[in-house]
């Protein structure tokens, strides 16, 4: 079997492609945590990509792909083999349509389509992460997901480039058929928004952004929110009796309530903290680890299955 080494200088042959090794993954997730991985790529070619998989399976390494790095959990050991990012972050608009690359941060699109006075997109401003995440997820907020705009996706499906419309993406409640398929790697989004007033449109936009960044700093070592939410038409009943009708928020339940009810707020493990004002945000407050980051939420989901008899699910990826 090729040795590191030996996979690291097939991958520095191919054009427009940046290759490391032993890099650090804590440098590349926003919760600041993460060993390195034996080799890591960056590129936004898709035929450099293409080429960079098809020498990690020639050589036998394993390869994982990751976005921005917003919403993982990356083990304390790091990854044995190669990270590989797309990052390409092309923005192009085309009356009422956009094509986004997935390298593209999500508040850059969100702005994009605001300035441009295109309609659909910006109740998403201040979520994390890049374009093809944000699909992999259906990301959304206040009453609104990506999904409802998302024409066509443009993907790798680990043999050929394909293409999806909305309806084969199979999209629903922070779901997607690419989050059952990992080893689909979105290239690029189109999208179809509305015309509106671009000044009204950024007010929107604006004022969510204020509040997710009290709540969510961006210096903050956090994924944002831990866990989904609940549908209230998937409880059962003998749970759905408990939950106040305040709390009800567009036939969902936030997973913090659930969490308070728990005692969540203010918990930690080492450096790994639960807001004391928000029980559904975990962060890194220095020096925090995987293994703590994990232990704690596996406090969470038991004290919640304990009381409750249910699942709190993570929003968050895994990697090693």
């Amino acid at each position: 079997m090729p040795t590191t080494e030996e996979t690291q200088l097939r991958l520095a042959e191919i054009p427009n492609l940046t290759v490391s090794a032993h890099t650090p993954l804590a440098c590349y997730t926003r919760f600041g945590i993460g060993g390195p991985a034996d080799l890591f790529a960056e590129t936004r070619d898709e035929q450099a990509f293409l080429a960079a998989v098809a020498a990690a399976r020639e050589s036998g390494t394993p390869v994982c792909v990751t976005g921005g790095g917003t919403n993982l959990i990356v083990s304390d050991l790091g990854f044995r083999g190669l990270v590989l990012r797309f990052s390409e972050d092309t923005l192009q608009a085309d009356g009422a349509r956009i094509a986004a690359g997935a390298g593209a941060a999500l508040q850059d699109l969100v702005d994009f389509a605001n300035h441009r006075g295109l309609q659909g997109l910006e109740t998403l401003a201040g979520i994390p992460g890049w374009v093809g995440a944000a699909v992999y997820g259906n990301a959304g907020a206040y009453g609104h997901s990506i999904s409802e705009r998302v024409a066509a996706v443009r993907f790798f499906d680990g043999a050929r480039v394909r293409m999806l419309v909305n309806r084969q993406c199979e999209f629903r409640y922070r779901e997607s058929i690419f989050k059952r398929h990992k080893e689909w790697i979105i290239f690029q989004v189109e999208l179809t928004l509305d015309a509106a007033s671009a000044v009204e449109l950024e007010r929107i936009s604006a004022d969510i952004l204020k509040v997710r960044n009290e709540k969510f700093p961006p210096t903050m070592k956090c994924a944002g929110s831990i866990f989904k939410n609940f549908l209230l038409r998937e409880l059962p009943l003998a749970v759905a009796a408990e939950v106040p009708a305040a709390v009800v928020r567009e036939g969902k339940i936030p997973a913090a309530w659930f969490l308070e009810q728990v005692g969540a707020k203010g918990m930690q493990l080492g450096d790994i903290h639960v807001a004391a004002y928000h029980a559904n945000l975990i962060y890194n407050a220095g020096q925090g680890t995987a293994r703590d980051l994990c232990a704690l939420i596996a406090e969470l989901k038991r004290r919640v299955r304990e009381r409750f008899g249910i699942e709190v699910e993570e929003e968050v990826q895994y990697v090693g």
